[in-house]
């Protein structure tokens, strides 16, 4: 299954070249906000991606729902490839849209040990700051 548009592949690597020019100029590296989320429609994995390399490398927050969800690279390659039971793959949620730069997220989901329960921290605490202006 193909899981990125080329609209949100793009995306993905304007980040890695944003990224790159930082590391190569020493100015410090940007906190983008993750631009698709992956999950296991039968499991409790999840990733956040912000960026793509040329050879189809992703970046971003994985969670393979063990409790320590972590930064890193995995490849685009073999999330198409997973085949998981009843013939399904892992999916990249359609309306999703990411809020917080991936550190926020990244920290929230250290705390509370997944992305999942940490996109819903973050979004109750956003929503209960709006009305404190």
């Amino acid at each position: 299954m193909k899981l990125l548009t080329p609209e949100l592949h793009d995306r993905l690597r304007a980040n890695d070249r944003a990224h790159r020019e930082a590391q190569a100029c020493g100015t410090r590296e940007p906190d983008p906000v993750p631009v698709v989320r992956f999950f296991n429609p039968v499991g409790a994995a999840t990733w956040l991606a912000t960026e793509i390399d040329e050879d189809g490398i992703l970046f971003g927050l994985a969670d393979l729902g063990f409790g320590s969800p972590e930064l890193g690279r995995f490849a685009l390659r073999e999330l198409e490839e997973i085949r998981l039971p009843f013939g399904l793959g892992i999916e990249r949620e359609l309306l999703w849209e990411g809020k917080f730069p991936l550190s926020v997220y990244a920290e929230a989901a250290r705390r509370a040990g997944s992305i999942v329960l940490a996109e819903q921290l973050l979004h109750r605490a956003a929503s209960s700051l709006k009305g404190v202006r």
